[in-house]
């Protein structure tokens, strides 16, 4: 059974819930606020797995974050439980300073109201309130510029005119994602190379990557270096409100 009550309370929501834009951009706010991007399990060498109870307890009972298919497909769950139509879109992350990922990389959602809008809480530092998905303008989410473009029969996002990832609008079942989540946890990978954990905050955006904190305000980034694990640990805590119990982030594939 599907506990809402305690989903909007981890996110600190206690507004409306009925389905109307309005709700849902202040419920994609507070999830973004609240709950962590975070890779953090593969370097505890705990296996990501797309099991609703599974990733339930993870980022609800036990207050951690998690990646796209998690927090995207519990996100879609809540939604869905709300009255929302929901559809789960495979995406391919096409950021020019990386190489192209297939599709299934990345998990996308789109929310059907009274028009079609793209959510997303699950892609790090990304629009902070869904975007109206046939808008072929500039939207405007805390001070960047987001726009959707079509071609060739997929959707490509672009920040600031950066292209982020490209998606089909084709519905697709969680189970067609677990064997890319399965490669993305398999060196050599992005997400094996070291921890992430990256929250937006009301002032910009927090995040740790491996041994650096990154605080990023509208003055710019602050970084600093952390000194040992137990300052990391720390900071996960005080920072982000992931406790890993004294577990050391080594045992993973990108563990050193």
């Amino acid at each position: 059974m599907f506990d809402a009550d305690a989903y909007l309370d981890r996110i600190g929501y206690t507004g409306p819930v009925e389905p109307t834009a309005g709700t849902l951009a202040a419920l994609h706010r507070a999830h973004m606020l609240a709950v962590p991007f975070e890779n953090l399990d593969i370097h505890l060498g705990v296996r990501n797995v797309l099991d609703f109870e599974h990733v339930f307890d993870k980022v609800v009972r036990r207050r951690r974050g998690g990646w796209c298919f998690e927090v995207n497909g519990l996100f879609a769950l809540l939604l869905e439980h709300l009255g929302y139509r929901v559809a789960r879109c495979a995406a391919g992350v096409v950021r020019s300073d990386e190489p192209p990922m297939p599709d299934f990389a990345h998990l996308t959602l789109r929310v059907d109201i009274d028009e079609p809008w793209l959510a997303d809480v699950g892609f790090g530092d990304s629009f902070t309130e869904p975007l109206r998905l046939e808008d072929d303008g500039d939207q405007l989410r805390a001070g960047k510029a987001y726009r959707l473009e079509r071609g060739g029969g997929r959707v490509t996002l672009l920040q600031e005119g950066s292209p982020q990832y490209a998606f089909t609008l084709t519905p697709r079942r969680m189970p067609q994602f677990q064997r890319m989540c399965d490669a993305l946890q398999t060196p050599p990978r992005h997400f094996t190379d070291g921890p992430i954990c990256s929250r937006l905050t009301d002032e910009g955006r927090v995040s740790l990557a491996d041994m650096r904190l990154i605080t990023t305000t509208p003055a710019g980034p602050i970084e600093r270096e952390l000194a040992d694990e137990a300052e990391r640990a720390a900071v996960l805590r005080e920072t982000f409100g992931v406790d890993l119990g004294g577990a050391p982030l080594t045992r993973g594939p990108g563990g050193r």
